[in-house]
């Protein structure tokens, strides 16, 4: 199964990137993330592992680790927690006037699932996991954004 959102933003790629590689950032953005357990390695770069835990009704604990990264491009995961095992690839895309554009997209199977799951799964699953990537992308966005307005105010990174 696939679950794809894209969103466009204000700021260029690098900035983009970097906001979304800042796994100490993560909790005000990615739906359903209570907080980042561990980093691993040389995050974003490949062989890097995350793992962090959901709120008690989320995914429980996630794995992810860096299969490919391409700066300025986008990164592939290998994902998994307790229900689902995939691959989630991010991809950054200029766009003009100093915006750019995000697309996630999440293939996944759900473990454990026998036939009348399946089904029911590309139903039910695949949207859920669909407007968990959309969340996600709008508070992004709107992370973004407020990152962009201390930027003009004057605001040091560090004070963030």
């Amino acid at each position: 199964m696939k679950a794809k959102a894209s969103i466009d933003l204000p700021a260029r790629v690098g900035a983009a990137e970097a906001l979304w590689y800042d796994t100490r950032r993560w909790a005000a953005f990615v739906d359903g993330l209570h907080h980042v357990e561990r980093v691993e390695g040389d995050w974003p770069r490949v062989g890097a592992k995350v793992r962090w835990a959901s709120t008690p009704d989320g995914r429980g604990l996630v794995e992810e680790l860096v299969e490919r990264y391409e700066v300025r491009s986008g990164q592939t995961l290998s994902v998994e927690d307790e229900q689902i095992v995939g691959a989630q690839t991010v991809t950054f895309t200029p766009k003009p006037e100093g915006t750019s554009e995000i697309t996630v997209e999440l293939e996944f199977r759900v473990k454990n699932m026998n036939a009348v799951g399946a089904a029911l799964s590309s139903l039910f699953i695949r949207r859920a996991m669909s407007d968990m990537l959309r969340r996600t992308l709008s508070r992004f966005r709107r992370e973004l954004r407020g990152d962009l307005e201390l930027e003009r105010d004057g605001v040091p990174v560090a004070e963030r």
